[in-house]
């Protein structure tokens, strides 16, 4: 089963947040929509980073709650494990326990180059 796959059922919303947004903005987005992560990107089309739920609430556990004032940028991961539809599942799957990530954004264009490099950092 490839990427594709899940996506056909899920979805192909991207979410995305710029760099410079507040965590607090960051964090009620995640509240209303549900979801875990945001795309960090400056133009809705580039990947910047990515902002996931737990990156917040580590930013507040370690300077406490007037980070939500703070930038995404400051909390975001900038080294960001990305795939393509045409991946396959299983190898997403080991990616996210190698790594310990939750979230690995689909992307398309650049995929080639960046699967070539999660490739050889596994």
């Amino acid at each position: 089963m490839n990427v594709e796959y899940i996506l056909a059922r899920k979805g192909r919303e991207v979410r995305t947040i710029e760099p410079d947004a507040s965590l607090g903005d960051a964090l009620q987005r995640l509240r209303k929509e549900r979801i875990g992560a945001l795309v960090v990107s400056e133009t809705g089309a580039d990947l910047v980073g990515i902002l996931a739920d737990r990156d917040i609430l580590d930013a507040i556990a370690d300077h406490g709650t007037d980070v939500l004032g703070e930038s995404v940028g400051s909390a975001m991961t900038a080294k960001v494990f990305t795939c393509s539809r045409e991946d396959r599942v299983s190898r997403i799957m080991a990616l996210m326990t190698d790594r310990r990530i939750r979230h690995v954004p689909v992307v398309e264009g650049e995929a080639a180059a960046l699967r070539e490099y999660v490739t050889s950092a596994m």
